[in-house]
């Protein structure tokens, strides 16, 4: 290979290195060229799946700032370059090595972070990002409807006080005034205070004529005295 053409292959790499979400190494070979086209099919838009030279991967995992992946790089490598779901792509990676065992995943990188092939297995069995999702509006959905309950069993309440009320108001409207007979209560305790306050006046004007009498007679024993 010219060395513009290997240059041009390690830009190549470096650039799809840099625009994955994460990369996963694997050991195609035995696998012929109908099941490596099948493979690129099940990853779909999740990975691109691209055969690569091993001096060139090292190179461009260099450039990339990947390191540890020297040790990977041997035999016939092919890496999944992930663009889309990493858990969907390390599912996809997993049934088809379980159905092609020829296909042997050898280790990867995440986010920076270097993964060995027990690692892609446990990333493999997370739940996926649409799973998660799911579960996540699940959840809220459940939290609103909570919210909407609690907002709505005051109000409920609220109105059948109101109803009640409303019925004891036509049965007694003096209740609206502060209790049912408080207005005519009022009203009367005035009129028997006055009639307290005058029961003394009449009491001493019908005592007045007997006093006036008696004095009379003390007048007219005093004259016969004499």
């Amino acid at each position: 290979m010219a060395r513009a053409d290997k240059q041009a292959a390690v830009a190549e790499i470096v650039e799809s290195f840099n625009d994955a979400a994460g990369a996963v190494l694997t050991e195609y070979r035995g696998l012929t060229v109908k099941e490596l086209q099948d493979l690129r099919r099940s990853l779909g838009e999740n990975a691109d799946y691209a055969v690569v030279k091993n001096t060139l991967a090292k190179i461009a995992a260099n450039e990339a700032g990947i390191s540890g992946f020297d040790d990977l790089l041997v035999g016939p490598t092919a890496i999944a370059f992930i663009n889309g779901d990493v858990v969907e792509a390390a599912k996809g990676l997993r049934d088809f090595a379980k159905a092609n065992p020829a296909l042997v995943i050898k280790g990867g990188v995440l986010d920076g972070a270097i993964l060995d092939a027990s690692e892609i297995a446990k990333l493999a069995d997370l739940e996926s990002r649409e799973v998660l999702l799911g579960k996540l509006a699940g959840a809220m959905l459940a939290s609103l409807s909570q919210a909407v309950y609690l907002l709505n069993a005051p109000l409920a309440q609220a109105a059948r006080l109101a109803g009640a009320l409303q019925a004891k108001a036509e049965e007694d409207p003096s209740i609206l005034a502060g209790g049912a007979g408080t207005p005519a209560a009022a009203e009367e305790a005035p009129a028997q205070e006055d009639a307290a306050e005058e029961t003394p006046a009449q009491e001493a004007s019908d005592d007045a004529p007997a006093a006036e009498a008696a004095d009379a007679a003390a007048d007219d024993a005093e004259t016969t005295d004499a």
